[in-house]
């Protein structure tokens, strides 16, 4: 047999063993074949329950994640800025609707983020999460504290395939409405002082709104329509969802524009522009919206709340 004609037969051999179907695949072969894995369905999944007694090390990782961000102020008392928990606004342990929840959030990373205008792993998201929402210090990615939120994230998202959105995901976003902060301190008196403080300051279990222990200033709450819907959506407490579209802007407007923590380098948000319009400082081609009449310098090190995009190591050398 000559070679040329031997090269063919084991190019051949070789093409019907790789096209050969395997016996544990899960693609269908034909049409109407089906699947043995159950449909994906937004409506009828259900995040899984911790179990509080763990039965094995990552169910151990989870339950501490769940610690933290339920108690990031005894859990991490250097890494944080502010007097919020991730649960201040992840609510009812990050699983309520509209209140951007964290279940299914897992599944959705690496991602793109314009904001960095860059594709991120979720543990620089949660690294967002601690600078800019608790005014604090973003955590080694390598560390076990990240590792069990981030075991935590993946727990809750089990059963939500890759890339997939689950009910009420995010805030749920508002009509174009302004709000008035003269309005919305009469009605901040009336339907928040009681749990947040006449100053903002909260008590108790109920986080500062304003002022030194608050979220930054480059944090998500720090604009007014994402404010107007967690607050439309999730506050008063005790009675969600009756205050009107307009009252949640004014509570808003009122709350955003009282002092709170800097953030180092925010200006060099969204590098490619486009910025949202009601982001409260400048940024490129963006003039800052309705920015507050103050801002409190951080108390710890500047340098720790910046996280960087990621970078080549390929252009380092």
């Amino acid at each position: 047999m000559g070679w040329s004609v031997a090269a063919v037969l084991v190019t051949l051999a070789a093409c019907t063993i790789q096209e050969a179907p395997r016996s544990d695949t899960v693609v269908a072969t034909r049409t109407g074949a089906r699947s043995n894995a159950p449909a994906w369905s937004a409506d009828t999944w259900q995040p899984p329950v911790v179990d509080s007694t763990p039965d094995d090390p990552f169910e151990a990782s989870v339950y501490r994640g769940l610690a933290i961000m339920t108690h990031v102020r005894d859990s991490l008392p250097s890494y944080t800025g502010s007097n919020l928990n991730c649960t201040s606004c992840h609510l009812e342990e990050g699983r309520r609707g509209n209140a951007a929840p964290l279940v299914g959030a897992y599944v959705r990373y690496p991602k793109y983020n314009e904001r960095a205008a860059a594709v991120i792993p979720i543990e620089d998201r949660v690294n967002y999460c601690l600078t800019r929402s608790l005014s604090g210090s973003k955590l080694p990615p390598d560390s076990r504290e990240m590792q069990d939120i981030v075991a935590y994230l993946a727990f809750i998202s089990r059963g939500v395939p890759a890339g997939e959105s689950v009910r009420n995901e995010g805030l749920a976003k508002m009509p174009d409405l302004h709000g008035d902060s003269t309005r919305g301190r009469t009605l901040f008196t009336a339907n928040c002082a009681r749990c947040h403080g006449n100053n903002g300051d909260g008590m108790g279990a109920f986080p500062s709104l304003w002022g030194q222990h608050s979220f930054s200033i480059a944090a998500s709450m720090a604009r007014q329509e994402r404010a107007a819907s967690f607050i439309r959506n999730n506050m008063p407490f005790d009675r969600p969802g009756t205050l009107t579209d307009q009252q949640a802007f004014d509570i808003a407007a009122y709350i955003v524009s009282m002092p709170r923590p800097d953030l180092p380098l925010k200006e060099l948000d969204w590098p490619n522009g486009g910025a949202p319009t009601d982001v409260p400082y400048d940024t490129k081609n963006h003039k800052a919206f309705q920015p507050p009449p103050r801002l409190i310098p951080r108390t710890n090190d500047p340098a720790a709340a910046i996280v960087g995009a990621p970078a080549s190591v390929g252009r380092s050398r």
